[in-house]
């Protein structure tokens, strides 16, 4: 039986498309978010796969979920740290709570998921950390200095983890999408911050990366032998200049 796979933010965009990828290649996996009609409705017509509704800044209960699917599939070898939160906004006057959300979502839910499977992968000298970044990880966007802020660090404690733990033959790797068809703009509460965007995105002619294509590098990555390791791949439709 092949490895157990954890995602988070399992329930639409890129969390969604990773599942369906793994899924066809026959492993078993544990399927974390927040809106559990979701996750059964992605977990339908796949087989051996658990599903769990976690908010991956609740460590004991992150923690939690992945222990029961380890009882049953065996130890995590791979962990994707997909769930995030883009909440756009200009620091003039962005509610200071969006904030918080968000270095809460996505830096602090990356290092619990990190902590809970990474002294395991250490001891087995085995295993794959993969952390869902963004171009704006490497780079700024005007209305995004929260988001920007917390992708920085997501860029830099995967870096400082990898560096960490190359020697015990962990892989820790990262993607930084650009701009694609997901649900994180659903959460904007900023007019003005959001309708710069889609003027953006009509620069690009309304086209944006398709989730899929994410997926399918997320999983080209780690079916590379454990001794390689993809540290980072940056991905956007060609049309985005930015």
């Amino acid at each position: 039986m092949k490895s157990l796979v954890v995602i988070t933010g399992a329930s639409s965009g890129f969390g969604e498309e990773i599942a369906k990828q793994f899924a066809a290649d026959g492993y078993p996996m544990l399927l974390l978010g927040r809106r559990e009609e979701k996750l059964a409705e992605v977990a339908k017509d796949m087989d051996n796969v658990m599903i769990d509704t976690v908010d991956v800044t609740d460590y004991d209960q992150f923690e939690k979920a992945i222990r029961k699917a380890e009882d049953k599939y065996g130890k995590t070898d791979l962990l994707v740290n997909n769930a995030g939160l883009m909440l756009l906004g200009n620091v003039q006057n962005q509610d200071r709570k969006e904030w918080q959300t968000m270095l809460d979502t996505n830096v602090m839910g990356v290092l619990n998921g990190t902590q809970i499977v990474l002294n395991d992968m250490r001891e087995r000298h085995h295993g794959t950390i993969l952390n869902m970044s963004s171009l704006a990880g490497k780079k700024t966007f005007v209305n995004h200095a929260a988001y920007v802020a917390s992708k920085f660090g997501v860029h830099g404690l995967s870096e400082t983890i990898r560096e960490e733990s190359a020697a015990e033959n962990v892989r820790v790797m990262m993607v930084a999408p650009g701009a694609a068809e997901t649900e994180l703009l659903t959460h904007v509460t900023s007019k003005s911050a959001l309708s710069d965007y889609e003027s953006w995105k009509e620069t690009m002619g309304g086209i944006t990366l398709d989730p899929v294509h994410v997926a399918e590098t997320v999983k080209f990555m780690y079916d590379m032998p454990q001794e390689v390791n993809i540290r980072e791949v940056d991905i956007a439709a060609t049309r985005q200049d930015a």
